[in-house]
């Protein structure tokens, strides 16, 4: 169960730590840039058990999909875009074009999506049709050209859902051979602009290694959940949130932050029943040792911790609830009253589930519209208004010893 820490000590588990790179990462990196395309079949047949054949599903299999499933499973996903969309649409209404005069220039903001973005998820044993959504769903909103879905031994429930949120090409790839071919144009994969989307430490390393030849949203590592809780909480809830993000990997952190300290044995105490009805190999029962439990004095203790464990998840129970809501400013997503539980976000409630981890939300937000645009600037210089300007810009560019920015400033003086 939870162990307890004094506050002290859980303010030392503070910090943007994301894993190592695994090596296996850039060995299958290397190979591939030296080989290409065979390099990237190869791989697909070792770690994915890849048969032969174009990685791309055919389309008219991607049509036929959502037909395929069961009609209250297909209603589900079809909410869950539906919301999805709603809020991503709202999103978009932030953004916009704009000129505004500044001295003598009129000066600009253009808002483009990018050309080509890939989605991924996970695939295999527990596929995660919820993230296609999460990615594409933005991304068609955004304006994105053309959207791909990137998942290794594609589900059919994960099929349908790219189907259903408007993805225009599909593939049975995955893994850092996937990256790779989505960041290079490779194995009849168009190069991408952008990649978005969770994946195990292998995938995530891939990304961090390709930044630079694509796009990418962030790092992810493990899943977090941090639950303050304050007089009136529920602990067989709590508990039952924990564990909802415990069973996503062994390395998941599972935190909590109390007010009262009987919460803290009796949250123990609810986590040790529910825990038994999960499945034997459930990953929660490694990912709890991860996690901590911490007793609170005050409001300030609360929001000093949050924000500097910055955690993907934040959810607030018990009647503190609404009094801290507007005081957080590093958080992932944060989930406001014991109604509004972590697992609504990770199933389409409209705000996306693709988070920023292990403390990168001190810097960065999650996947949403914005992911995928560019907001791009630009001037002319009207009537009158370039002579001050070029003395400004001369004068500083020789205070830079840039003797050239100089003399291109003063071209425009004469």
């Amino acid at each position: 169960m939870l162990k307890t820490l004094s506050f002290a000590k859980a303010m030392d588990q503070a910090g943007t730590v994301f894993p190592p790179v695994p090596p296996e990462v850039g060995t299958i990196l290397d190979d591939i840039r030296r080989r290409g395309n065979e390099a990237v079949f190869d791989w697909a047949r070792k770690l994915d058990g890849f048969k032969g054949g174009p990685f791309e599903v055919d389309p008219h299999k991607v049509r036929e999909a959502p037909g395929k499933l069961h009609p209250e499973l297909r209603g589900h996903l079809e909410e869950a875009i539906r919301r999805v969309g709603i809020f991503a649409r709202a999103q978009k209404e932030s953004f916009r074009d704009f000129s505004t005069e500044v001295d003598g220039m009129e000066l600009g903001q253009r808002v483009l999506p990018v050309g080509r973005a890939a989605c991924y998820a996970p695939g295999g044993r527990y596929p995660l049709p919820s993230s296609v959504i999460m990615g594409v769903v933005p991304a068609r909103v955004a304006g994105v050209k053309e959207v791909l879905v990137l998942s290794p031994r594609l589900h059919p429930v994960t099929l349908a859902a790219a189907a259903l949120a408007g993805a225009d090409r599909v593939f049975d790839l995955g893994g850092v051979h996937g990256m790779a071919a989505v960041a290079w144009g490779l194995a009849g994969v168009p190069r991408a602009d952008l990649v978005v989307g969770p994946g195990n430490r292998f995938v995530t390393g891939a990304k961090r290694l390709l930044y630079g030849d694509v796009g990418i949203d962030f790092p992810a590592g493990p899943s977090e959940l941090l639950v303050i809780a304050s007089q009136g909480a529920r602990p067989a809830w709590i508990a039952a949130d924990l564990l909802a993000q415990a069973e996503h990997d062994p390395d998941a952190r599972p935190l909590l932050a109390v007010f009262d300290a009987a919460l803290i044995p009796a949250v123990n105490g609810e986590l040790k029943g529910q825990l038994a009805a999960l499945p034997p190999d459930s990953p929660a029962r490694d990912s709890l040792r991860n996690g901590f439990a911490v007793l609170l004095a005050n409001d300030a203790e609360a929001v000093a911790l949050a924000d500097a464990l910055a955690p993907e998840h934040l959810e607030l129970q018990g009647a503190r609830a609404e009094a801290l809501e507007g005081r957080f400013s590093s958080y992932g997503s944060l989930f406001v009253g014991e109604d509004a539980a972590e697992v609504f976000g990770d199933y389409g409630s409209g705000t996306n589930h693709i988070l920023p981890t292990s403390g990168a939300a001190r810097f960065t937000g999650g996947v949403s519209v914005a992911t995928f645009l560019k907001l791009l600037t630009w001037q002319r210089t009207l009537p009158g208004g370039r002579q001050p300007l070029a003395r400004q810009a001369a004068a500083l560019a020789r205070a830079e010893g840039l003797t050239g920015h100089a003399a291109s400033a003063l071209k425009r003086s004469e």
